[in-house]
Formats: structure tokens, C-alpha cells, sequence
């Protein structure tokens, strides 16, 4: 298990730069989603479920790490 600080819940859509508005919330990430040509979406277990079905280009089957303690 890797350790990425206190890293924050990037919400289920995943928005980076421009489309990041909105896109966090205050929980820390418990766990990375695997996506094609991105960076993995660390989410709170809370966006785990709806980060696989909204967030752009996840992988399927989903890949899944957990990299934080809840």
C-alpha cells in the first residue's frame, strides 16, 4: 500500500484544471482508480461506487488500489 499523504477526494467526476470546479470534496482518499491515459482518481470511499460509473476514461474491468486508511 502506497502512501500519498493526506490526499484529497477528487469527487466521483475526476475534473482536473478548468473542470475541476466542483470536483472535490473535504474527505481524504482512501483509494486510486485506474484510467486509460490519466492519472489514477484517488477517491473517498463515499465517490468510490460513482467515480466508477461517472468519472472520465476508467478502465474496465476497474482497477482499484487502496492507498489510505478511512
Amino acid at each position: 500500500m502506497s502512501n500519498h499523504g493526506s490526499a484529497l477526494c477528487r469527487g466521483p467526476y475526476g475534473g482536473e484544471g478548468g473542470d475541476a470546479a466542483g470536483s472535490e470534496c473535504a474527505d481524504p482518499a482512501v483509494f486510486e482508480v485506474g484510467r486509460h491515459h490519466r492519472a489514477p482518481l484517488r477517491v473517498c470511499p463515499v465517490h468510490l461506487g460513482p467515480s466508477l460509473l461517472m468519472a472520465s476514461q476508467v478502465l474496465w474491468p476497474p482497477v482499484i488500489t487502496l492507498v489510505g486508511r478511512a
